[in-house]
């Protein structure tokens, strides 16, 4: 069966390979949905995802597994989602300084016409930060194309205090409800 990821993320292209699972990749052109409930909006934002690849491909359904995910931060019942621009990463730093934030994501995957989902959940704690420190990250530039304006997996580690839950989900793709969801894709023989 021939798996296609649903994304341009390269770090969500770097988990996969990672793990050994071999896939292709479709980026998908859909609108995605912006405000209201976080939760529906990741779901909802990684189905579009997955339809629209899951269609594309549609000749050969059933030879096709598609993996799609959305994630977003969400900090007093908001998500974020990607700053515009320095002065809104620098405001994102503010607000999630000290304190503790969700980052949510939607996974979708389509397997042999079935469509499987579920919501990933875990609580990112910020340390205080300092002016410097805020505007070195800024200046950085890590905060681009990110949710929530950071990356954990780098420079923004050092914002970090602690992590609840999957450190994998906020980079950008929940391993663990990824086997919940597919184990079909981990039940193979390794060297």
């Amino acid at each position: 069966m021939r798996l296609v990821l649903a994304s341009g993320s390269p770090q969500r292209s770097e988990i996969l390979h990672k793990l050994g699972i071999e896939f292709d990749v479709v980026v998908p052109g859909v609108e995605e949905l912006i405000g209201g409930d976080p939760e529906h909006e990741v779901l909802e934002n990684a189905r579009r995802k997955s339809r629209a690849v899951g269609d594309e491909l549609s000749g050969d359904a059933d030879a096709v597994a598609v993996i799609a995910c959305d994630t977003d931060v969400v900090a007093d019942g908001r998500a974020l989602g990607k700053p515009a621009n320095d002065q809104e990463a620098r405001r994102y730093l503010d607000l999630l300084s000290g304190r503790a934030h969700e980052v949510l994501s939607g996974l979708v995957v389509l397997f042999g016409g079935e469509e499987r989902t579920g919501l990933e959940r875990t609580t990112v704690v910020f340390k205080r930060l300092d002016g410097a420190v805020k505007d070195r990250y800024v200046r950085f530039g890590e905060w681009r194309g990110r949710s929530g304006g950071y990356a954990i997996q780098t420079l923004g580690s050092t914002l970090v205090e602690r992590v609840e839950g999957s450190v994998s989900n906020v980079v950008g793709l929940p391993v663990g409800l990824l086997a919940d969801l597919a184990p079909e894709l981990f039940d193979r023989d390794r060297p």
